[in-house]
């Protein structure tokens, strides 16, 4: 199956993308069939040849959600955006943290007025032990 999908080059913090198509397994930094274009997310420009990316589509490649969003919006294709990622579900163990956290939240604190009844039986307490 043909996937249309981006590829990184560039430097480190100063990342770009090449726009190709290949195999969906195969490796991006690989063979490639077609080098379509480039895209700069920092200045979000994308280059690409427009008439081969609809050529490949006809062909019956697949986008991957990112390149699909990419072409929506800079309107080479007709079509809605979809979504890139899922957010992850949260384990039982981080839910229970978090209730915790709340919970503790939740309760008043000891005030320092409520604190003083306290300290005072503790030094009477004390007074009695020295004697």
């Amino acid at each position: 199956m043909l996937a249309i999908k981006l590829a990184q080059t560039g430097k480190t913090n100063k990342k770009m993308f090449r726009l190709i198509v290949s195999e969906k397994s195969r490796d991006p930094y690989g063979k490639v069939l077609e080098i379509l274009g480039s895209y700069n997310p920092h200045t979000k420009d994308l280059a690409s040849k427009e008439e081969r990316v609809k050529y490949w589509l006809s062909k019956g490649a697949q986008m991957t959600a990112t390149v699909n969003n990419l072409l929506v919006q800079k309107q080479i294709i007709s079509g809605e955006k979809v979504a890139a990622s899922k957010a992850g579900k949260q384990s039982a163990k981080r839910q229970a943290q978090l209730k915790t956290k709340a919970d503790k939240k939740a309760t008043p604190e000891t005030t320092p007025a409520a604190a003083a009844p306290i300290e005072e039986a503790t030094a009477e307490a004390v007074e009695t032990t020295q004697e």
